[in-house]
């Protein structure tokens, strides 16, 4: 389990829908018998196909968290400490991830990146610094 895995606890924190199985599948509701939320997976019963494993980090609800501890960093040192443990679990699960992750969330991190950095030198600009 990474870092980032342990920091965004999807087991405990997703709130998963047949919906958004569905979507993610590209097939209708009504073939999914059940979902089952597992520590690290998530397995699907399928009429059509048996059964079948989601990685969390296939869903939109990864990509959402992800951009929100993005947003929580308070200083450009937790982002750069996120955007090191983003890029560990992007590097050792890059099958999980679809090509859309990573420029979507760098994207939200140099914007945080560029609003904490304007903050700090608005900052040390008013005390004199």
């Amino acid at each position: 389990m990474t870092t980032l895995f342990r920091r965004l606890q999807p087991a405990q924190k997703f709130r998963i829908t047949l919906r958004c199985i569905a979507q993610l599948l590209k097939i209708p509701k009504h073939l999914i018998v059940r979902v089952e939320c597992w520590a690290y997976v998530i397995f699907v019963h399928r009429t059509d196909k048996g059964g079948q494993f989601i990685s969390y980090r296939q869903l939109r609800q990864w990509k959402n968290a992800v951009a929100c501890q993005i947003q929580k960093c308070s200083t450009w040192q937790q982002l750069r400490c996120l955007w090191l443990a983003i890029e560990k679990d992007c590097q050792q699960h890059k099958k999980q991830y679809n090509q859309e992750f990573h420029p979507c969330v760098c994207k939200i991190w140099t914007k945080r990146w560029d609003k904490l950095w304007h903050e700090q030198t608005s900052g040390d600009l008013a005390v004199g610094f």
